[in-house]
C-alpha cells in the first residue's frame, strides 16, 4: 500500500480480505513517514499490523520502491497466491503486470472520489466499495434483483392484508344477513302502535303552528314560548333549556328564526335580549350558553 497515495481503514480493510479466496497473510505500507501530512498514520498502521518501509523524500519515491520490493515478493512469501496493490497512481500498472506474470492473482486497489475501485486484473472483475457508507456498491444486476425482491415482498404483504379484508368483508355480510333476517321476524311498530288522531305528532304541530299563527305581541308570544318549554320538559324532565336549544325548536315550528320573529313583531333587536326583558321568563349564565326558566316555574 502506497500510504502517502491511499488510507484504508480497518473496515476498508476487512472488506478487501473478504473478496479474496485466500487469507490476509502480510501488510506492507510504504511512506516518507517524517512527511507531517501523514501526521500518526504509521501508528496507527504498526498497531494493525503492517510492516513499515520508509522511502527518502522525492517524487514517485514510495511507487519506486513498491516496485521495486512487489517485483521479487515470491522470494519473502513463495507460497503466496494473492496481492492487493493498493495505489491509485497509474505506474502501479507495470507491477501489476509483473506479478501476474509471476502467476499471482493481482488485485488492483483505486481511490474515486469517496469509493475504491478493485479490479481483478486476472479476470477483469470490477468490485466497488463506498468509503463513506463502509460497505460495497452492489452492481446494477444486483440493485435490481434487490428491487424485485422488494417488490415481491410488498406484494406478498398487500395480498395477506386483503386476504384479511376479504374475510372481515365476509364476516360483516354474514352479520348483516343476521340483522336483515332477524329485523324481518319483528312485527313493526306501526302494525302494532297507533296513536289517535287528536295525540299524533302531525296534530300537534298543526296545533303549535296554528297557535304561532295567532301571535300578535309579546303576550301572545310568551303563551307560545311556556307551551313549547312545557313539551320540552314533559319529554326531558332533568334536562336544561338552552336559549339556542330554545330557538331550535321555534325555527322547527314556525320555519322561520327566533330573531326574525322578534324584529317582525318589534318586540326587540334578538331574541336573547328580549327574554332578559320579559317578565314571564329569567335567564341563567350556563358556561357560554344561558339557560331559560319559566318564572312560574322557579
Amino acid at each position: 500500500m502506497d500510504a502517502e497515495n491511499l488510507k484504508l481503514d480497518i473496515n476498508s480493510q476487512l472488506f478487501l480480505a473478504s473478496i479474496c479466496k485466500y487469507p490476509l497473510q502480510a501488510k506492507i505500507a510504504f511512506a516518507n513517514w517524517r512527511n507531517q501530512s501523514i501526521g500518526k498514520q504509521d501508528i496507527e498502521l504498526y498497531n494493525r499490523g503492517y510492516q513499515l518501509v520508509h522511502v527518502p523524500e522525492g517524487k514517485d519515491s514510495a511507487d519506486a520502491k513498491m516496485i521495486a520490493l512487489g517485483a521479487c515478493i515470491l522470494r519473502s512469501y513463495p507460497t503466496a497466491k494473492e496481492i492487493l496493490v493498493c495505489s491509485s497512481d497509474g505506474i502501479l500498472i507495470h507491477l501489476c503486470n509483473e506479478l501476474q506474470n509471476q502467476g499471482l492473482i493481482v488485485y488492483w486497489v483505486r481511490r474515486q472520489g469517496q469509493n475504491l475501485h478493485i479490479e481483478n486484473r486476472n479476470t477483469g472483475k470490477l468490485t466497488h466499495y463506498s468509503l463513506s457508507m463502509a460497505t460495497e456498491v452492489p452492481s446494477f444486476e444486483k440493485v435490481v434483483e434487490q428491487i424485485q425482491d422488494l417488490i415481491k415482498n410488498e406484494q406478498d404483504s398487500i395480498n395477506a392484508r386483503l386476504h384479511s379484508l376479504a374475510a372481515i368483508a365476509s364476516l360483516f355480510q354474514e352479520r348483516c344477513n343476521i340483522n336483515i333476517n332477524y329485523n324481518q321476524k319483528q312485527p313493526q311498530i306501526e302494525e302494532i302502535i297507533s296513536l289517535p288522531e287528536e295525540l299524533s305528532p302531525k296534530s300537534i304541530q298543526q296545533e303549535k303552528q296554528e297557535d304561532f299563527a295567532k301571535i300578535s305581541d309579546g303576550k301572545t308570544l310568551d303563551k307560545f314560548l311556556l307551551k313549547i318549554i312545557q313539551d320540552i320538559q314533559i319529554n326531558s324532565p332533568t334536562a336544561k333549556l338552552s336559549v339556542s336549544k330554545l330557538g331550535t325548536e321555534i325555527q322547527k315550528i314556525t320555519g322561520e328564526s327566533p330573531n326574525s320573529i322578534i324584529k317582525k313583531l318589534k318586540l326587540g333587536s334578538n331574541f336573547t335580549k328580549y327574554l332578559e326583558s320579559s317578565p314571564t321568563f329569567t335567564l341563567k349564565a350556563s358556561g357560554k350558553e344561558y339557560e331559560v326558566t319559566p318564572l312560574l316555574c322557579k
